[in-house]
């Protein structure tokens, strides 16, 4: 099983904090550091200093680790143009020496759209089906081809395709609980499928779609990699499990229910309940960027343990 830290940087970080998070997440010993792609804080948080952006974020990062895989869980499809988020990405890709995985998903979030003054289409899921085919065929175009389009929602004539990713093919995680279309999807475009926030009942049913899509595309349904993201709430003892959950406002039993919560044994043993139905890779999401400590527990007391 491996762990990836994932985190939520719109509640309130800046680049420096979210570097400092990332150096501890290869020292410590996970996969990678993944962050969303949000403009706007969510809840009661006020977001200070404000929003950074996923990938010029993950630029930085790119020049400063060595060895974690980058990512977004999940980029928004609404947020950018399919033909410049292949060259950012693909460029992020040169400069981590081929490092980089592309969660894409089609937004959600309106307030931050209307916020920063993004259109927010009514049918993003026939734009985010689109910007998939785009980006995967601009990244498989042979250099010297050319690569077009005509799609309803997008155009593109004669476009060189350039630049490439280090990485053929670039990782595509998608993710999501539609019943149908995404696990279409998943099935035609991505090497990873993700669960997000989702009981070990629902994730199983959901892996169970997405298999048998991958099967009727012609592919092994084990050429995905299934993987959750929970939050991650561990402590030593119960005081410290508390501590940390009212650091990010929620409830002791709730994370339990919902997350992965309380001591590095009872973590433990949930993951393995969610390795059980055959997931690959958690994502723990770290909501108290501060609390270098966490990390450092998880690693030494839980992920030593898998």
């Amino acid at each position: 099983m491996e762990l990836r830290i994932f985190t939520e940087p719109q509640q309130g970080a800046s680049y420096d904090t979210l570097l400092t998070v990332a150096k501890a997440t290869e020292d410590l010993g996970f996969d990678a550091f993944f962050r969303s792609d949000h403009y706007l804080a969510m809840g009661d948080a006020d977001g200070l200093p404000g929003p950074t952006d996923a990938w010029i974020t993950l630029a930085g990062l790119a020049r400063e680790t060595k060895r974690i895989r980058l990512g977004t869980l999940v980029t928004a499809a609404t947020f950018r143009l399919p033909g410049p988020l292949a060259i950012q990405v693909a460029q992020v890709d040169q400069m981590s020496g081929g490092r980089v995985e592309l969660g894409l998903g089609s937004g959600w979030f309106p307030e931050e759209h209307s916020a920063y003054g993004i259109p927010f289409p009514a049918d993003k899921f026939a734009r985010f089906e689109e910007q998939l085919a785009i980006i995967t065929g601009l990244w498989a175009t042979k250099p010297g081809d050319t690569f077009d389009f005509a799609g309803e929602h997008y155009q593109l004539t004669n476009s060189p395709a350039l630049p490439k990713p280090v990485q053929n093919p670039v990782p595509v995680l998608i993710g999501g609980h539609g019943a149908t279309r995404t696990p279409r999807l998943a099935a035609q475009y991505a090497t990873e499928f993700n669960m997000p926030f989702s009981s070990i009942e629902d994730s199983a049913a959901q892996f169970g779609r997405v298999r048998a899509a991958a099967e009727a595309r012609g592919r092994k349904a084990d050429d995905l990699t299934y993987s959750n993201a929970l939050v991650a709430c561990v402590g030593a003892d119960d005081a410290e499990v508390a501590r940390r959950a009212a650091a990010i406002g929620r409830e002791v039993a709730e994370l339990k229910a919902n997350g992965l919560a309380g001591s590095p044994a009872e973590v433990v043993d949930k993951i393995g309940r969610y390795a059980e139905i055959g997931a690959k890779r958690i994502y723990l999401q770290i909501l108290d960027l501060t609390d270098l400590d966490h990390l450092e527990l998880i690693s030494s007391q839980v992920q030593a343990q898998l």
